[in-house]
């Protein structure tokens, strides 16, 4: 019998380009929050983008701090020789040193959050890193306006809430954008997934939508399911990438059936195993507004309207509803990717058959220990993809949103 591979990631990609303008309200910033649970003091940003009628308000997020009383540590990675990211070398960072430049400067890029909110005198876009989100997220609060642009970007995080699967946008950099007209605004997604013979069907589709269903399977790090720590046959713990199912929408034409099946032929029909392939989408967030008229109005409301105590206007306003809020990712092509050399480079649909033998996505590796006890905090516990711990609770508040 063959060994079972183990899941890593190669090729893969998951995240995201918001452009738009900010929308800011009274959850946007969590500043110097103590944790319910523990000594933990953290900034969190729960922050909107409007990113067009169309794509609907889009919520990005982060989230960093640090122990009143237990030692704190960031963890990051070195650069090569060439100043391009080493992410095989680690470097633990003391907290009191997160502003040494001696220090920043052994530094990869990508382990820094880059914010770009302050023009020079130039007029250029000024750009601050931070190897903190706690620092990153308290220097946000002080410039970012409504009446900004800005181009978010940052990764996408797999998790699960309530035997949900969640999809959670982690900020990596904000910054001024260019765009200066509604037009050029977006909400765009590039977002590696896992599809087998069974994930997609012409006839799972939705024509007033004009999408197709696929069902997926997404990876991200797991280290415990739903509060269950991970453990490994000799009971220690041992996390890994996870495959979350995830359904996704697949833009399609249908008024055309030929070319319907030569795309589900060219994209989705899966001989053997499990194949992987990564997609350019678009976010469509937002809900339906459901207006009020004064006919509409119940009588003992239209009674204060009558009697002066509200105007129509605002008795409607307070009236008027939102429609449930939808979330839907679509996909809409397949990447296409420069591959080779400098002088050779071709052009490849990233798009990878038997990438894993189905038997590799059923992890019966992995463990659930019987009981869910709290660990101290080490770097595997990072929240979002950050590089600081944190506790679970202080970003309970995001959920009840």
């Amino acid at each position: 019998m063959s060994e079972k591979k183990v899941i890593t990631k190669s090729d893969w990609v998951s995240n995201f380009t918001l452009i738009g303008k900010p929308v800011i309200n009274d959850y946007t910033f969590k500043i110097d929050e103590k944790s319910e649970k523990s000594n933990w003091i953290y900034n969190a940003l729960n922050l909107g983008i409007d990113c067009s009628e169309k794509h609907g308000t889009v919520y990005a997020e982060l989230m960093g701090g640090y122990s009143e009383e237990n030692e704190n540590k960031i963890y990051a990675h070195g650069k090569k020789d060439d100043d391009s990211d080493d992410f095989e070398s680690q470097i633990i960072v003391d907290w009191e040193d997160r502003f040494n430049e001696e220090v920043l400067e052994e530094i990869g890029d990508l382990s820094f959050i880059t914010v770009g909110l302050e023009k020079t005198s130039e007029g250029k876009t000024f750009y601050k890193k931070f190897l903190s989100a706690y620092d990153a997220i308290a220097y946000v609060k002080e410039h970012l306006t409504e009446d900004m642009v800005v181009n978010v970007k940052g990764n996408l995080k797999y998790s699960t809430y309530n035997d949900n699967v969640q999809v959670r946008k982690n900020i990596t950099s904000i910054v001024l954008s260019k765009a200066d007209d509604v037009s050029k605004y977006a909400a765009r997604f590039t977002q590696s997934v896992l599809i087998d013979k069974d994930s997609a069907s012409l006839k799972n589709i939705d024509k007033d939508k004009g999408v197709m269903y696929i069902d997926t399977k997404v990876l991200d790090f797991l280290k415990e399911y739903n509060g269950i720590k991970l453990v490994n046959a000799k009971g220690e713990e041992k996390g890994g990438q996870f495959p979350y199912s995830k359904q996704f929408e697949f833009e399609m034409d249908f008024s055309n059936e030929a070319q319907c099946k030569k795309i589900m032929d060219k994209l989705f029909k899966v001989k053997k195993g499990v194949t992987q392939i990564s997609f350019e989408g678009e976010f469509i967030e937002g809900g339906a507004v459901v207006t009020a008229t004064l006919e509409d109005l119940p009588q003992d409301i239209r009674d204060l309207v009558d009697m002066g105590v509200y105007t129509e206007e605002e008795a409607c306003a307070k009236c008027t509803a939102n429609g449930s809020r939808e979330r839907r990712m679509v996909l809409k092509k397949p990447q296409i990717k420069m591959v080779g050399n400098d002088d050779d480079k071709t052009p490849v649909i990233q798009r990878f058959e038997e990438k894993y033998k189905e038997e590799d996505l059923v992890l019966d590796y992995l463990y659930k220990n019987v009981s869910s006890t709290e660990s101290p905090i080490d770097d595997d516990d990072l929240p979002f993809g950050t590089n600081e711990a944190s506790d679970d609770d202080s970003m309970s508040w995001l959920n009840s949103l």
